[in-house]
């Protein structure tokens, strides 16, 4: 028993020594001025990394070694006390072990791991650039993240097709307020399943950490997967719900996303579920002045219109009127209580699984026309929606169509938004206000992008 006490305090002894001794060798402990000449001869340390996540880090390490050294203080303590007992009672070698290896060598391990994890800033900088560290590098503790967010350089030491030394992998920068969230995503088994957690993905999408890091586990799909139906069946027939994993939802089919369930699970796009009534949507005629058709917007400019963005909350009805008439239309969706996106991919249609928080993934002037309904409404803050609507400005071509379907918001407000819409010049083809309540107006408009030779 007196050995195993030696060995304890003995373990104590070297925890302290070794977290002093690499902090010193650091410099982290002397003076702010001879940290500045330690690392930088002089020159502002706050230059070229983070050192609040750096500090953040040590603070970690320094927590682990701290928590193991009192549980080791504690224990010899403990034996000190009940040494008449311990002289009596006879504790077998597999005992000792595991004590040993739960107790003392795997915390000291984790600690030792998460100190070799941090990463000092390079004096000279990273490659040809004036950064001391690697971006976020000392921000995060999972392994995973820390390998997806480091540079890649070219095997081949030379420039790449992109013309860069490395590739960058990108990551939301509100990921850093998530970080729980983040670490609970990536911790997973190389080359297994994934967690059955889009959810949690969709957590963080929608709270900024968008884009997520790509993940190198298998995704997770329904149990019986089953072909979908003809593409002349599909757009109008709702799909089989053992294609779909019903987990995360309120409901377990399609049929119990009927707006005349109050459970449905879903808010916006009631009724969205329903082919029939879905067939009615921008073909028939209706008693809103707001509702516009479909061949009264393609009459527009005839065969001009070939490919398009739907931006808004649905199943892809307006995709599949649109297919109908020879135009590919792209529709934008999340999973907000019911899989959006894979109804859309289910009736033959191309699902874009974004959030407002993302510039869209489109090069410039390169779509024909641009709808939106349903999801950017009067909630929205004014200068996200003028950001949002200078990047479709860029992606619509000049002579596409702006396409503002049932836009609502109060009647107070309604000068705000129409200063947003009219202040790139549109060319004015429709402009309908209408009363949706007493406090709350409709706004429709279809507005062509002029050119712009500069």
């Amino acid at each position: 028993m007196g050995l195993l006490q030696i060995v304890l305090g003995g373990l104590v002894i070297l925890v302290s020594i070794s977290s002093l001794f690499k902090f010193y060798s650091a410099g982290f402990f002397l003076h702010n001025e001879d940290i500045c000449r330690h690392f930088y001869g002089g020159q502002d340390v706050y230059v070229g990394f983070d050192i609040r996540a750096l500090t953040a880090r040590v603070g970690e390490v320094l927590s682990k070694m701290e928590s193991l050294q009192d549980k080791l203080e504690s224990t010899v303590q403990q034996m000190e006390k009940s040494k008449a007992v311990l002289d009596k009672t006879n504790i077998s070698r597999l005992e000792y072990k595991k004590f040993l290896e739960e107790e003392v060598i795997q915390p000291l391990y984790n600690a030792h791991i998460a100190l070799r994890q941090i990463r000092l800033p390079r004096i000279e900088g990273i490659g040809n650039t004036s950064m001391k560290e690697e971006p976020l590098i000392n921000t995060f503790v999972i392994e995973e993240i820390r390998k997806y967010i480091t540079p890649k350089d070219n095997r081949v030491g030379k420039i790449n097709i992109y013309g860069t030394e490395r590739i960058y992998n990108t990551l939301g920068h509100a990921c850093v307020l998530w970080k729980k969230e983040l670490e609970e995503y990536m911790d997973y088994d190389i080359g297994s399943y994934c967690k059955d957690d889009w959810i949690l993905a969709q957590k963080l999408m929608i709270n900024g950490c968008d884009p997520l890091p790509r993940r190198r586990c298998l995704t997770r799909a329904s149990k019986l997967f089953l072909k979908p139906y003809p593409i002349n069946e599909s757009l109008w027939r709702l799909p089989d719900g053992r294609n779909v994993r019903w987990s995360n939802y309120q409901c377990r089919n399609f049929e119990c996303l009927s707006s005349k369930n109050p459970k449905r699970g879903y808010f916006k796009c009631i009724g969205c579920f329903e082919m029939e009534k879905e067939k009615l949507k921008w073909v028939t005629n209706t008693s809103l002045a707001v509702d516009f058709l479909i061949r009264d917007a393609l009459a527009i400019k005839p065969g001009e219109i070939r490919i398009g963005l739907d931006f808004g909350v649905g199943t892809g009805t307006f995709a599949a009127r649109m297919r109908e008439q020879n135009v590919t239309i792209i529709s934008t969706a999340l999973n907000l209580g019911a899989p959006f996106n894979e109804m859309i991919a289910l009736r033959g249609l191309v699902p874009l699984y974004l959030t407002l928080n993302q510039r869209l993934p489109f090069f410039d002037n390169t779509m024909d026309l641009i709808h939106t309904t349903g999801f950017m409404d009067g909630w929205i803050d004014l200068l996200l929606m003028d950001f949002i609507l200078f990047d479709w400005d860029r992606i619509l071509r000049p002579g596409g169509l702006l396409w503002i379907d049932r836009f609502f918001c109060k009647r107070k407000d309604l000068d705000d938004y129409m200063y947003m819409f009219l202040q790139f010049r549109y060319k004015k083809h429709k402009w309908v206000i209408s009363p949706k309540s007493k406090d709350e107006v409709f706004l429709s408009a279809l507005l062509e992008k002029p050119p712009r030779s500069l």
